[in-house]
């Protein structure tokens, strides 16, 4: 039987290895590992004005994937290897699960700056094989990689942007919050690294959740955009969603935080009572 399952919307958090980075830039100072982290934050915002730290030192530490149907209808979103969270288990099952499900396509907001780049690096680092992605002998348009290929992967802010023709300054909070949706809450990406080294992966998977939660809703008003529904049918879909929500809540504490920021869409299009 054929998967029913057409994208794969999904968000990585990561974290700096500070053992590869005091090995690989601070040889000979026998840092410890947050110490490494932070002397390469200060290098960075020294040299280039911001702290953020290259996806090729990091490791992901979460990775949630939400599985749709090709009707646009949200199935279940999933946290990969919940509850240890182990790199080269969530790297393994990402890429495993992408072939498993017959290569839905990829949708991120952003991701094809991070966080594809960072799994495909993983994969690189963590020995795992990923071959009907990294299609390179097949032709420019059917790679799987191709910027243009928008069956393997749809970057919503590739198509918000014609694909970086210009800036979509504010990013996905911005987009998320246009359609009502909580966008960035409590946790934010800077916050992720010293979450993690108190020990907090449980809040930074929630926290990956929410965010996959705003992805969703930009995709589906991306569809929207390029005529593939309407507005009622975007309706339906983001009520469904609320519904699945609704349901987890109690097993999700950020669902239930997401609910209650969230904010229903205000069509203009329908006529005020007052008028």
């Amino acid at each position: 039987m054929s998967s029913p399952l057409r994208y794969l919307v999904f968000d990585v958090e990561s974290v700096p290895d500070g053992e590869l980075i005091a090995k690989t830039r601070y040889p000979m100072d026998e840092l410890a590992p947050a110490e490494a982290v932070q002397r390469f934050r200060q290098d960075l915002l020294t040299t280039a004005g911001r702290d953020f730290i290259p996806y090729t030192y990091h490791v992901p530490i979460a990775v949630v994937v939400a599985k749709v149907r090709a009707d646009f209808q949200l199935l279940e979103i999933v946290s990969l290897d919940q509850p240890r969270h182990r790199p080269h288990v969530i790297t393994q099952h990402f890429w495993s699960g992408w072939e498993a499900y017959q290569q839905p396509t990829w949708v991120t907001f952003n991701g094809r700056t991070f966080d594809l780049p960072l799994m495909e690096h993983a994969a690189f680092r963590y020995g795992v094989s990923a071959p009907n992605w990294f299609n390179i002998s097949q032709r420019s348009f059917e790679q799987k990689r191709n910027r243009y290929n928008l069956d393997a992967h749809l970057d919503l802010q590739e198509v918000l942007t014609n694909f970086g023709a210009t800036w979509f300054r504010g990013g996905l909070n911005l987009a998320a919050t246009l359609l009502g949706k909580p966008g960035k809450m409590e946790v934010q990406g800077d916050m992720v690294y010293d979450l993690y080294q108190q020990g907090k992966i449980a809040e930074i998977n929630e926290y990956c959740r929410c965010d996959v939660l705003d992805t969703y809703f930009v995709l589906l008003r991306a569809l929207l955009l390029m005529g593939r529904i309407n507005l009622e049918q975007e309706h339906a879909l983001v009520q469904s969603a609320k519904q699945m929500l609704e349901s987890q809540a109690d097993e999700h504490p950020a669902y239930r935080n997401y609910l209650n920021q969230w904010r229903d869409w205000e069509n203009p299009w329908l006529e005020s009572p007052t008028a």
